[in-house]
């Protein structure tokens, strides 16, 4: 996708704070951290969302998904971390490459669902 932040940011169009690269996947850190731990975790190949995810992307996601804890403990997450995927502008989603967000650090985070 031509004007994908980040696709160009894993064509090196855009620079990023990247903390893990391969062939398929690329991690950097978040340039709005809620976290002291805050990155993200993208395919490099462009899939708009979670909701586009096929059996096709099944080897992609299983190693994005094994990746994600071993990058999080590096970073400091060793007693825990979140991994949220927003999917779709209704789910919260901005950026529309699929990507995960790793959030974590020192202290306990907060709930993420409030009762009313």
């Amino acid at each position: 996708m031509d004007n994908c932040i980040f696709c160009k940011i894993a064509k090196r169009e855009i620079p990023a704070n990247k903390i893990y690269e391969d062939e398929d996947i690329l991690a950097f850190h978040d340039i709005h951290p809620a976290a002291p731990v805050h990155f993200l975790l993208i395919p490099k190949l462009h899939v708009d969302s979670l909701a586009d995810i096929d059996g096709s992307h099944h080897d992609l996601l299983g190693k994005m998904l094994v990746l994600t804890p071993k990058l999080a403990k590096e970073q400091g997450c060793s007693e825990g971390f979140r991994t949220i995927i927003n999917t779709g502008r209704v789910g919260g989603q901005e950026v529309f490459h699929l990507h995960f967000h790793i959030i974590g650090g020192h202290q306990r985070l907060p709930g993420m669902i409030h009762q009313g």
